[in-house]
C-alpha cells in the first residue's frame, strides 16, 4: 500500500499507537519493500531498516523510578525532566540486502549495532 503511494522511504516517530505494533511494522515495511527508520532498536529487530534513538528499557526505568519518587512524597513538578542518555544507531543489514539497499561504509562503522 504505501509503495502504491510512491513513498521512496519512512521516518516513524513513535507514540502508543506505533509502539504496540512494532511487529506488525516491521513486517509491512519489508513486505513493501520501503526503507525505514525507526526511533527505537526493538523496530530495527522487528524488520525495520535503521533504528535511531534511546532505549524504551530505559524510558520505563526512568518512569518508575519517578513513580517511586512521587509515591515517597515527591512533588512531580519538582522532579527534573530527563533525556536519554545514551543514543542508539542499529542498522538491519538482512533489511537492506531484501531491499537492495546499499549502507554507507561510514555509516556501517558508526553503528552501535548491526543485525546480520
Amino acid at each position: 500500500m504505501v509503495a502504491q503511494l510512491g513513498v521512496g522511504a519512512l521516518v516513524i516517530a513513535t507514540d502508543v499507537f506505533f509502539a504496540s505494533r512494532m511487529e506488525q511494522l516491521g513486517t509491512l515495511t519489508l513486505r513493501d519493500a520501503v526503507p525505514t527508520i525507526f526511533e527505537y532498536r526493538e523496530f530495527a529487530t522487528a524488520g525495520g531498516l535503521i533504528s535511531y534513538g534511546g532505549s524504551i528499557t530505559e524510558m520505563y526505568r526512568n518512569a518508575g523510578m519517578y513513580v517511586g519518587r512521587i509515591l515517597k512524597g515527591e512533588k512531580p513538578a519538582s522532579l527534573a525532566v530527563q533525556q536519554a542518555t545514551k543514543i542508539e544507531l542499529i542498522i538491519n543489514q538482512k533489511t537492506a540486502r531484501a531491499l537492495g539497499v546499499s549502507i554507507p561504509t561510514s555509516l556501517l562503522v558508526r553503528a552501535d549495532e548491526i543485525i546480520e
